[in-house]
């Protein structure tokens, strides 16, 4: 038996510049960190042939080919597994339409969890870079790279995406000052669920016409890099809300009235800025709010609050146990 924890994530500013329309001829950059909240992926021997799957469906088919789950059907492909094997998954939040990276979470984590089953150990940028070929290349899905990588390597990071591939950078803190903004970040649930596919697909041909808000934005995470490294974290709250401001004119249904309506009565209570995570329209409200200002804030919203810490961690296997043979 395999078990298998990878992070959720939340980007904090230039998510639309990862996406290979856009970054290919412009250049892109996120600030994104790995969180605390994870997803499982359990992988065990069976003693038939079958496939048998475990998420909030269930599958027992004979061939891969057969099998509905499209990220598992990939990755096993990819793998070389073929049958005799259980897989489960299990999250920590709701998987659909929260914002929080989870179906590059599980590309990822499938991805180790079936080498491992075999015994094979594959580099962190090979599982990333597998994961975007399931997903974008494979599977057409119409999202950036940003997810897979955060999920392969955690921890805070700095990551540019250009013509010349991907490239990685740890966002270097003391670890007082890492808990300083961690402490800064408060993640509210706001009830509301949204198909990313929908936005992300009016997002991606949108990108011809939005350029110069995807430029914005690019150089928006080069300077929240550098505000973090300096320690201005209210400096970051401020680059939030300019890039939430940029992000709402990328696609119609980023954002809504609900959303609108919490967001401005969060900063009237006292955050500086935030965003809703991912493609938008629904999940979760990141916002960046001074200590002293949260508990009004708090009591502004109503919403169901998700506590979180950063993860130093990417994907990794927590549990191997193979039999011999």
């Amino acid at each position: 038996m395999i078990v298998v924890q990878t992070p959720l994530r939340i980007s904090f500013v230039g998510g639309g510049t990862d996406f290979d329309d856009f970054y290919l001829s412009q250049g892109g950059a996120v600030i994104s960190t790995a969180i605390d909240k994870y997803v499982f992926v359990i992988v065990k021997e069976r003693f038939d042939d079958l496939i048998c799957l475990n998420y909030t469906q269930r599958e027992r088919v004979e061939r891969v080919d057969d099998i509905g789950h499209e990220l598992v059907r990939e990755a096993m492909r990819i793998t070389g597994v073929g049958k005799g094997i259980e897989i489960t998954t299990l999250a920590d939040v709701p998987a659909e339409g929260t914002g929080l990276g989870s179906s590059s979470s599980v590309t990822v984590g499938l991805l180790q969890a079936l080498y491992a089953y075999q015994g094979e150990l594959r580099t962190i940028e090979t599982l990333a870079q597998e994961a975007c070929r399931i997903e974008i290349d494979i599977l057409k899905h119409p999202i950036g790279r940003q997810d897979q990588y955060i999920a392969a390597y955690g921890n805070l990071r700095f990551i540019t995406f250009s013509d010349a591939g991907v490239e990685v950078e740890k966002v270097e803190l003391p670890s007082q000052e890492k808990r300083r903004l961690n402490d800064s970040l408060l993640c509210f649930y706001t009830g509301m669920t949204r198909k990313a596919s929908e936005i992300l697909e009016e997002q991606k041909a949108n990108i011809n016409d939005r350029l110069s808000v995807l430029g914005e934005m690019k150089k928006l995470a080069f300077r929240a890099k550098g505000a973090i490294l300096q320690g201005a974290f209210d400096e970051l709250g401020e680059i939030l809300h300019s890039s939430w401001e940029l992000k709402k004119t990328l696609a119609s249904k980023i954002t809504n009235p609900q959303i609108d309506e919490r967001y401005e009565a969060a900063r009237k209570a006292g955050a500086i800025g935030g965003k809703i995570t991912g493609a938008g329209g629904g999940g979760f409200l990141l916002l960046y709010c001074p200590k002293e200002k949260q508990d009004a804030v708090r009591k502004t919203l109503k919403l169901r609050e998700l506590p979180f810490r950063f993860e130093s961690d990417g994907s990794k296997v927590i549990f191997n146990y193979r039999r011999g043979t």
